[in-house]
Parts: C-alpha cells; sequence; structure tokens
C-alpha cells in the first residue's frame, strides 16, 4: 500500500497556473504537493509554447477590458516576482511595435480604434507613440528604411517562458514542493490513491478538468460555463542575421502574426487561432502563412532555421474570460479558462486564487470572498455544495462576487 502524506494543498497540474500558485503557496508556508499527468519540463502545457508577450495595451484590440486590467496588474507582478526568483529569467519591458505594409493601412484604424474603446484612456494616453519611418529605424535598426510608419506601445514586456518555468519549479522544490510526475489524468477523487491527503485541492489542469467544468452549477443550480480546446499554433525559428529587440505585430486583415524575440536569436511567431479541438502537427497551409507573413516584415528570415511548429489547445470559456470556481463543501478550487492570455495574466488570476485557497486552510467559511484589491467582477463563484456560504458576501449582480 502507498503510506499516506498529508499537505495542506495538493495542486493539480504544473503548467503555468500551477506551478506560479505552488510557488505562491510555499513561500507562505504551506506544505504543498503538486500533481502533474505529464513530466517536470512542462512540455504538455500551453504555457510551454507560448510566446510569453505582457501586452496589455495591443492585446486591447481584440481582448475584453477585463483582460486588459488584469494584464496590467500581472505585469507589475512579474516585475516583482521575476526579481524573486533563485535563477535568471530573460524580461523585458520596451514596449511592443506595431507596423503595417502600407497596402494594409486601414488595419491601423481598425486597430487603434478598437484599443481606444477598450483600454484605460490614461493608458493609451501615457503609452501609444506614433512613429514614421525615422521613428521604426531608430527603435529597430533592422527594420530601417521597410516601414513608412508604425506605432510603439511604451512599457509592454516579454519574458522567456521555458526559462520561467524552469524557475518557479526550481524556487518551490528547494521551498520544500512534493511533486508527483508522469501521474496520468488524476482528479481531486483519486489523490489517496497516490499517497496524499490535502487540506484543499487546487485544480489547475486547464482541459484536463472540462468534465469538472462541464458540470459545474451555481448556488441556485444553474449551469455554469464549461471549457473547449481552441487551437494555436507556433513558430519557433533560430535567426541570427534578423536582430530584432522587442516585440513585433505585423497588421494583416488576414495574417497578423506576432514575434518575439527571445535570447540566444531565438524567435517565437504566432497569432493562428482555429476553432478546433484538434491537436494534430500544423498543417503547411498555416505553416506557410506564419512564415510567410514573417519573410514579408524582414527577408532575413528566410535564412532563419526553423526549430519546432508547435500546436496547443488553450483552455476556453465562452466568454474568453477566465475563472475561479470554489466548492466550499468538497474544499476544491478551480482555476481555469486562461485562454491565448496566460502570460499575460496568470500572475493576478492565481494570486486571487491562492488567497481563496489560504482562507479556506484558515477555516475562512467564506474563503471565496477575496480583498478588494483582488476582485476582478464575476471570475470567483460558488458551485453546487457551497449553500452553507454566507449570501452576503455575494456580490449584487448573479450572485457572483464584485
Amino acid at each position: 500500500m502507498t503510506a499516506v502524506q498529508s499537505f495542506d494543498v495538493a495542486i493539480l497540474g504544473a503548467g503555468l497556473a500551477g506551478r506560479l500558485s505552488a510557488w505562491q503557496l510555499v513561500r507562505a508556508g504551506a506544505r504543498v504537493a503538486l500533481v502533474e499527468r505529464g513530466g517536470p519540463d512542462g512540455s504538455g502545457s500551453a504555457a510551454h509554447v507560448a510566446a510569453a508577450m505582457l501586452a496589455p495595451l495591443a492585446e486591447s484590440a481584440i481582448a475584453e477590458r477585463r483582460i486588459v486590467d488584469l494584464g496590467i496588474a500581472s505585469v507589475d507582478l512579474w516585475r516583482t516576482w521575476i526579481q524573486e526568483l533563485p535563477e535568471p529569467v530573460f524580461f523585458q519591458e520596451d514596449g511592443t511595435l506595431v507596423v503595417w505594409h502600407a497596402r494594409d493601412r486601414s488595419e491601423v484604424s481598425l486597430f487603434t480604434g478598437r484599443m481606444r474603446a477598450v483600454a484605460p484612456p490614461d493608458l493609451v494616453q501615457a503609452r501609444l507613440r506614433a512613429l514614421d519611418g525615422n521613428g521604426v529605424g531608430q527603435i529597430e535598426p533592422a527594420l530601417a528604411g521597410r516601414f513608412p510608419q508604425g506605432l510603439l506601445l511604451q512599457g509592454e514586456g516579454q519574458l522567456d517562458n521555458r526559462g520561467a518555468m524552469r524557475a518557479l519549479l526550481s524556487c518551490s522544490i528547494e521551498e520544500g514542493l512534493h511533486c508527483v510526475w508522469e501521474a496520468g489524468e488524476i482528479d481531486a477523487e483519486a489523490l489517496p490513491a497516490l499517497g496524499i491527503q490535502a487540506g484543499v485541492v487546487l485544480d489547475c489542469r486547464g482541459l484536463g478538468a472540462r468534465a469538472a467544468w462541464t458540470d459545474a452549477a451555481g448556488p441556485q443550480g444553474q449551469a455554469l460555463p464549461g471549457l473547449r480546446g481552441l487551437r494555436g499554433e507556433v513558430v519557433r525559428v533560430h535567426a541570427p542575421d534578423v536582430k530584432l529587440h522587442r516585440p513585433v505585430r505585423l497588421l494583416h486583415p488576414r495574417y497578423p502574426i506576432y514575434i518575439a524575440p527571445k535570447p540566444n536569436d531565438l524567435y517565437v511567431i504566432g497569432a493562428t487561432e482555429i476553432e478546433s479541438e484538434d491537436e494534430s502537427p500544423m498543417s503547411v497551409r498555416s505553416a506557410l502563412e506564419l512564415l510567410s507573413a514573417t519573410h514579408s516584415l524582414h527577408p532575413a528570415f528566410g535564412e532563419a532555421r526553423v526549430l519546432e511548429l508547435n500546436v496547443q489547445r488553450r483552455p476556453t470559456r465562452p466568454d474568453h474570460l477566465p475563472a475561479i470556481r470554489v466548492d466550499q463543501q468538497s474544499r476544491v478550487v478551480r482555476v481555469n479558462g486562461l485562454y491565448r492570455h496566460g502570460w499575460l495574466i496568470a500572475p493576478a488570476v492565481t494570486e486571487a486564487a491562492c488567497h481563496v485557497v489560504r482562507a479556506m486552510l484558515d477555516g475562512d467559511p467564506a474563503a471565496h470572498a477575496v480583498p478588494a484589491a483582488l476582485r476582478w467582477p464575476g471570475m470567483i463563484a460558488p458551485v453546487s455544495g457551497s449553500a452553507q456560504i454566507a449570501p452576503n458576501v455575494l456580490a449584487d449582480a448573479g450572485g457572483t462576487l464584485h
């Protein structure tokens, strides 16, 4: 028989949300077990293949205001947390450069119009800077003479996703994190078979938790939105002849792309989003579209070496917003729905989730009620089995916290 060990928290899933949560909780003094279906490299997670851009203003052109607000808060957290990790992780805040070819200049008004409609006006005023051709060449010499105009979204950033994943895990293990790898598909009820007993279970499994989210019900028995996978495709190349210094977004009516330069002349290229659960390898058409658009940005990408053609499904809710569900009776907290914004918003989302977990460990009967600074409207809600939660901690609209 497997010897049983007791922990304060068991975390299911060692993707970005799981690792960030483990790191926060062990540093707060909790005894934590991290259970992952795969190995410690995180290669099965969406976070492993992402570009890890921290660009709330750029994302406002395609996302809701909630994502922008979560992103602003999360970039502040990343700035602090990166400094607290025991090993260096590439992190920059040199802004996002937005460019377009002359034939696609109509895309600029659509992009800026959406940005101004969604993002905080003071953020747009402070960070949006129009560039002429000389300005583009001054901040990105590699693009000098290639684009007569551009936009600089100041203060935006990026980090090395795989370096951050490694650092979060190694730091947490040094702090006492207990890890179970290659556990296969697992849920909260199966933890005793792994020798784990926990006061609270924090479920960060992404699409692996689909059944739990599909069956969830609100405090009045109403169905809560479930999950679906949205296919994303990303290319990693080695291009030592390009020399971009900051993320670049190319506006295009059919093939908008982002290019994120990483250390050692690596570039992560993406933007493809397909309404599909398919996880088969990237198609020739998708690869051609991504790489052709990249080559149009700078011809030196034609000599780049393709290192990876990656496909991953991002866990997505119908409203494309993250959610935290609290089952007080079974003592399970579920985090999900980070969609394409995982690296941008995960710090703020997991900070709120970890506060819920710590409140439950302290015996708070209203554990889903978080401080005002962490309250993101509608993100945290009780599910069936939590009827004993006091109704006065619920917000006025729809029974969710504000």
